[in-house]
């Protein structure tokens, strides 16, 4: 039974090998949006290991409450399905239980829905244990209404009585077994969380200024983390390699010192429960002092991934933070796709994380933003105060330093929220300000 609630309505990618996609096209879409969306759910269904064998994409005015196309597209499609051989159906679009039922018991073959096919994926990439729980957890709450799928077989053992047949009362357990287990994973994930929070108000007691890298899957974060910070993040080429927040220092002219988090990728019609799942991921953006929108300026559709990340983070109530918009992979770009870009976002940066190009101005961007963080302050440290000029190296940004008889003549940046305590030792009573460097 553990295996079943571990694996409950789960599309086995070492079992299902051809699959037919489904793609759909309402009254509210604009041109080419059903098409887009069709061809990056091959893009998902493929990075299950999945062979698709074939796409439809079927216009529709008004969904049905039975099986959402309507019982004559959809004895169409089970047609062809069965023509071409296929073990699995995905639709692009969110099956309710009834309909996912429905589908299965008129086709005889495995129906899945696209928020099934990214839960999949996300557990394939889940590492850390916060991950795994969040998966896990969303994973449950997708699955219990659907239990009743995997037990379809006993409906002709139901007795008379109170208690029912035996298919009722194995399904009753089962829902009470998974219930079970969603309280005790959220009972874990707070407990990690929690422990996750005390790291971060370490790190924050070190008021490093912060920078979250966000932007659509696969636009080359984790590439522009290594290549910023000289780490070795994960940084593959498929969907959601990137699961965990992953934080790197960097170091900047001057030795000025900025912490970029690497962030979940976005995607356009991810699974509501996934983006409350990832709040401890996405948690990283709302608190830094600033954000790194990065966009692959070689996708066709990079004006929708720009749209698609800019909602999510107005989700979050991200939407205030200072934001660097920069465009990845210009080492592959025509001159066409950066034209399209600077009309997007006319101030934005174009870099390629690969070769490097472009990286230099972004640090020097990133500089910019950081001053909006500190102050500068002119200080006279006494001679046995070596604690303030450790203290500088660590948190600010040491300009000049000139050792005088009566103590340390420095000039600096220092964190405004560090105002206090370099007060004593501020020059003529002067506190840190904004005024430039």
């Amino acid at each position: 039974m553990a295996d079943f609630l571990d694996n409950t309505q789960k599309a086995d990618p070492n079992r299902c090998e051809r699959a037919l996609l489904v793609g759909v096209n309402t009254p509210d879409m604009r041109v080419g949006e059903a098409q887009e969306l069709l061809t990056e759910l091959v893009e998902l269904v493929e990075n299950l290991r999945i062979g698709v064998v074939h796409t439809e994409l079927v216009n529709l005015r008004e969904p049905t409450p039975a099986t959402l196309l309507g019982s004559g597209r959809t004895d169409q499609i089970i047609t062809l399905a069965k023509h071409l051989d296929c073990d699995l159906i995905v639709m692009d679009e969110s099956l309710s239980p009834a309909q996912q039922k429905n589908w299965e018991k008129l086709s005889g073959i495995a129906v899945i829905d696209r928020e099934e096919v990214i839960l999949d994926i996300f557990a394939d990439r889940a590492q850390t244990r916060e991950a795994v729980l969040q998966i896990a957890l969303a994973r449950m709450e997708y699955s219990l209404p659907r239990l009743a799928r995997a037990w379809t077989h006993l409906s002709r053992q139901r007795g008379k009585g109170k208690l029912g047949g035996e298919g009722e009362t194995q399904l009753e357990q089962d829902r009470r077994l998974v219930r079970d287990r969603i309280t005790r994973l959220r009972a874990e994930l707070a407990v990690v969380q929690k422990q996750r929070g005390v790291q971060r108000r370490k790190r924050l007691r070190v008021p490093v200024p912060t920078a979250s890298i966000v932007g659509y899957t696969n636009a080359g974060k984790s590439s522009l983390v290594n290549a910023l910070t000289g780490s070795d993040v994960l940084a593959e080429d498929k969907l959601f390699a990137t699961l965990d927040p992953t934080t790197r220092q960097l170091l900047l002219r001057g030795n000025q010192k900025l912490l970029i988090t690497d962030t979940v990728g976005f995607i356009r019609r991810l699974p509501h429960r996934l983006i409350e799942a990832f709040k401890a991921t996405l948690e990283e953006a709302i608190v830094a002092d600033f954000l790194i929108h990065v966009i692959d300026v070689t996708n066709p559709n990079f004006e929708h991934h720009h749209a698609t990340t800019l909602s999510v983070l107005a989700e979050l109530g991200a939407t205030g933070k200072p934001m660097l918009t920069v465009f990845n992979k210009i080492d592959a770009a025509t001159p066409a796709d950066v034209q399209r870009a600077k009309q997007l976002v006319p101030d934005a940066i174009f870099i390629s994380a690969h070769t490097r190009d472009g990286v230099p101005a972004l640090e020097e961007r990133c500089l910019e933003l950081m001053a909006g963080t500190q102050g500068a302050a002119e200080l006279l440290v006494p001679h046995h105060r070596y604690d303030v000029i450790a203290k500088l190296h660590t948190l600010g940004h040491i300009q000049e330093q000139d050792h005088r008889d009566d103590g340390i003549y420095v000039r600096a940046r220092i964190p405004l929220a560090q105002t206090g305590f370099f007060e004593p030792v501020a020059l003529k009573g002067e506190t840190p300000t904004h005024s430039a460097s």
